[in-house]
């Protein structure tokens, strides 16, 4: 297996895959999974001649589970580090969920800065922010979050299980289509990560302001959720992330769920790779 050492001391694994004089496509994936919930676009853009790249955030999957840095600006900063590791140049970068808050700020403090990057995707991501504060008066109640902390606290297995039969794929949508593997496949990922880098990462996704973030954000973005994401809602999501990032292409799926990168891969990805090739 591959790792790059992070300055803090850290082991981040990661995947890469193709030609290494390909175009490179470096995917971030969400709370409190791994890079292999990537697979579907991994082997299709694979296929479409790209060289693809997937990275552990720390404390999750095979990356070290390590007591501290779980928050956007490591999260970042460890990106960096295997984009640095590889030398990547030209570079897309595919965040989902929680990914999509750390492509955001690894994009704007990182990629752009080192001149990485040549692309961005958001894809049903968390950034401006999601908690409702005063000044962001539609978000998500703290309390919403604090349920989580104890959830996984008190039952981490079934919490994840809940998760996901539940919201995250719109299993519990009348008339779904339930996949026991895909349900099965999330929690698979979910218990490899660390408790305590999961629990710290519930702040992580649901405090950090990344409005400036997205305003630092030059190169060409493409925003995509579904709007019946019950995870985080599209309307202060994509549809803010647009608005905040100046040169972005929005769509929004009806009925999509959060997880519609599984569930609608054969939709998602060649709308992606039509962004890339634009």
């Amino acid at each position: 297996m591959s790792f790059v050492t992070t300055k803090d001391g850290v082991d981040i694994f990661f995947k890469d895959w193709g030609p290494k004089n390909a175009q490179p496509i470096v995917f971030h994936h969400g709370w409190p999974l791994s890079s292999d919930d990537w697979d579907a676009q991994m082997l299709y853009f694979l296929a479409q001649g790209f060289r693809v790249i997937a990275h552990d955030r720390r404390g999750h999957g095979r990356s070290a589970q390590v007591d501290a840095g779980h928050d956007m600006d490591h999260y970042a900063a460890d990106a960096s580090a295997v984009a640095e590791h590889l030398d990547l140049r030209n570079a897309v970068h595919i965040g989902h969920s929680t990914g999509g808050g750390e492509v955001a700020r690894y994009v704007a403090r990182h990629g752009q800065p080192q001149g990485r990057v040549a692309k961005a995707v958001l894809v049903s991501a968390v950034p401006p922010l999601m908690l409702k504060t005063g000044s962001n008066p539609d978000g998500t109640p703290i309390e919403v979050f604090d349920g989580f902390r104890s959830a996984l606290a008190a039952n981490r297995a079934q919490f994840f299980l809940d998760v996901a039969s539940g919201p995250f794929y719109g299993f519990n949508r009348a008339g779904a289509k339930v996949s026991q593997g895909v349900i099965d496949n999330w929690w698979r990922q979910g218990m490899m990560g660390g408790a305590n880098a999961h629990y710290q990462g519930i702040k992580a996704f649901s405090e950090t302001d990344q409005t400036e973030d997205l305003k630092a954000i030059t190169v060409p973005t493409l925003v995509l959720q579904g709007d019946d994401d019950q995870v985080v809602p599209y309307k202060d999501a994509a549809v803010l992330q647009a608005k905040l990032v100046r040169n972005s292409t929005i769509k929004i799926y009806p009925g999509y769920p959060h997880g519609m990168l599984t569930t609608h891969a054969d939709v998602i990805n060649p709308d992606i790779l039509a962004f890339i090739k634009s």
